[in-house]
């Protein structure tokens, strides 16, 4: 049993890590900002502890995390990933002073692994699958402030010789995901025989089900030997097309709604090439992504099929997707 603390387990992520930590027998500690949105946390609010803290006050998290000692951290909370997020002072302040504060007292306090969510996004546009070496090239100011949590993590790993270490995600999906992005959409959409506006059908992302994103999450933490400050990229290697992501979703659910392609505006992160070399991370801890798009989209299904109160929920949420 491991004593862990997760950082923005109210979003999507973190709110399947600290199931699965749960699921494993590890106590679980969660840190929330005062104004976090709980809903994700109702079913397992009783299984874990909460600690309200602002990231920003040193004073406070170290307060916290020495009381509760833990074995692992996983720093997952984030601002400006959805484009309602856009105050450039909370990007600071959460993707870069929030991680610098964490990062700092867990150095000082000691833990065995202290994993941080990093973004696809620090690559920026690339032509071809970005690979952890690569030149960053942000494309956004949301991409910039992680980049430099990224660059803080890495830097305080080597100096304090501790189990940091830094994950790029990729397009993650699955249960509990953000209303009012592209794969809830589609299915809010698809189970009324509707399809939501879209894109151009070239759009494409390397999509990652949320369970192998958190076993990629859990094997870099157990892993005690990995090199100091190490960045993975956590996706498939393979990129999917929002025009095969529709079709797969209409077989799915018989949707005969024929798709109507650029009836939605393209977004300044809308781009035919976005994929990440998976390679260092298999090499170094032998993950490999185990559900592919088709078998995820029917997981992610069944989940909303499962509760119907899910499904109305969501669809109560959902306005335009992002």
């Amino acid at each position: 049993m491991k004593r862990a603390i997760v950082t923005g387990a109210s979003g999507f992520v973190g709110a399947n890590l600290a199931r699965r930590l749960l699921r494993d027998g590890h106590e679980v500690h969660l840190l929330l900002r005062q104004s976090a949105q709980s809903w994700r946390l109702q079913e397992i609010a009783g299984d874990v502890r909460l600690h309200e803290v602002d990231l920003q006050d040193r004073d406070a998290v170290r307060r916290i995390v020495l009381g509760v000692k833990p074995d692992w951290v996983f720093h997952l909370a984030a601002y400006g990933a959805y484009p309602t997020q856009t105050a450039m002072d909370r990007m600071i302040g959460t993707n870069l002073m929030g991680s610098v504060t964490l990062l700092d007292v867990c150095a000082d306090t000691g833990v065995d692994a202290i994993i941080q969510a990093g973004s696809s996004s620090e690559y920026g546009y690339k032509d071809h699958p970005a690979a952890e070496h690569e030149t960053l090239e942000p494309n956004s100011p949301y991409a910039i402030t992680k980049a430099a949590a990224t660059h803080y993590c890495q830097f305080i790993a080597r100096q304090r010789n501790m189990h940091a270490v830094t994950v790029r995600l990729y397009s993650i999906y699955g249960p509990y995901e953000e209303p009012t992005r592209l794969i809830p959409t589609l299915i809010v959409h698809g189970l009324e025989g509707k399809l939501p506006p879209l894109v151009s059908q070239r759009t494409a992302r390397d999509f990652v089900y949320v369970d192998d994103a958190v076993e990629a999450v859990l094997q870099v933490a157990s892993k005690q030997t990995l090199p100091r400050g190490s960045i993975y990229n956590v996706c498939t290697g393979q990129q999917s097309t929002l025009e095969f992501v529709v079709s797969v979703t209409r077989q799915i659910l018989g949707i005969t709604a024929e798709p109507i392609w650029s009836s939605m505006q393209q977004r300044p992160w809308d781009t035919d090439v976005w994929v990440g070399s998976p390679t260092i991370l298999q090499r170094d801890t032998g993950w490999r992504a185990g559900i592919d798009v088709i078998t995820g989209l029917e997981k992610t299904t069944a989940w909303f099929r499962e509760k119907p109160e899910r499904l109305s929920f969501y669809a109560n949420k959902i306005r335009t997707p992002i």
